[in-house]
């Protein structure tokens, strides 16, 4: 009997997976197309993948989808920077003082149970329509997870570790180091994925209140005039935007996890 090396059994398993999604994809988009041809979903409301399409091309050559795609893409991406950097330092903090983490963590629970999106009126009339209040909205939906997640890795250090280091002469600053951030990594690497999609959702909303650019606000605007086959466009490229994203998280955790899993 002749045994795969697993890592060929894992490099295969990808890539039935991956021509898997890709064709659940097609045929996704195959019966879209044919029943709208044939009547039974209506084209006014449902569009096709052919109108979608040109519509697209359209908003491309003519308009300023890519303008729009920049700024949306943009504004999440720095607001998932920032909200997750800050949230995990935030999180880290609360491993130098108990006092201080006491202190702190009922508010942090308590701004994490707060619907922030209700909050985006609020921050559009503070800090404009413009880019601003796009990142800051994505940063505020992403910051209280990454430091919640943080300080559930700060919770998990091994306190026989810290005590060891300490006795044989390391300082705070050396625990810290050594043991506290490479031990809540994989606590952050965990919401990566999650965070980039709050912080989408963030930008979005922000966009729908109120701005000049981006994504949500074309479909906004696409609704208002009964330009339903936009509407789609819009959907299309933001459903297209989050793989992208979301890949890019992928590719980011095996970054930061390399060298800390067996390699497959």
């Amino acid at each position: 009997m002749i045994i795969e090396d697993p890592s060929v059994e894992q490099t295969k398993l990808r890539r039935r997976a991956f021509a898997g999604q890709i064709l659940v994809g097609v045929i996704i988009v195959f019966f879209w197309e044919f029943l709208t041809r044939i009547g039974w979903l209506d084209s006014y409301y449902w569009s096709s993948p052919s109108t979608i399409v040109r519509t697209g091309w359209t908003a491309i050559t003519q308009g300023t989808l890519l303008q729009d795609l920049a700024y949306t893409s943009g504004s999440t991406i720095l607001g998932f920077i920032l909200g997750t950097a800050g949230g995990y330092l935030l999180g880290l903090s609360f491993w130098w003082s108990a006092l201080y983490s006491r202190i702190f963590e009922p508010y942090m629970i308590a701004f994490n149970a707060i619907p922030k999106l209700a909050l985006a009126p609020v921050l559009v009339i503070m800090f404009g329509i413009g880019f601003d209040s796009k990142v800051i909205l994505a940063f505020l939906m992403t910051i209280i997870v990454a430091a919640i997640a943080a300080y559930s890795g700060v919770q998990n250090v091994d306190p026989d570790l810290e005590k060891m280091l300490v006795s044989l002469g390391a300082k705070r600053r050396h625990v810290f180091m050594k043991v506290v951030v490479p031990t809540t990594i994989p606590w952050i690497v965990s919401i990566l994925k999650i965070n980039i999609s709050l912080a989408l959702a963030g930008t979005i909303v922000g966009e729908f209140i109120s701005s000049r650019q981006g994504i949500g606000r074309m479909i906004l605007y696409a609704g208002q005039v009964l330009n339903i086959d936009l509407v789609w466009v819009g959907v299309v490229v933001l459903s297209l935007l989050s793989i992208v994203m979301y890949l890019g998280t992928v590719w980011l955790e095996r970054v930061l996890m390399k060298g800390r899993t067996p390699k497959s």
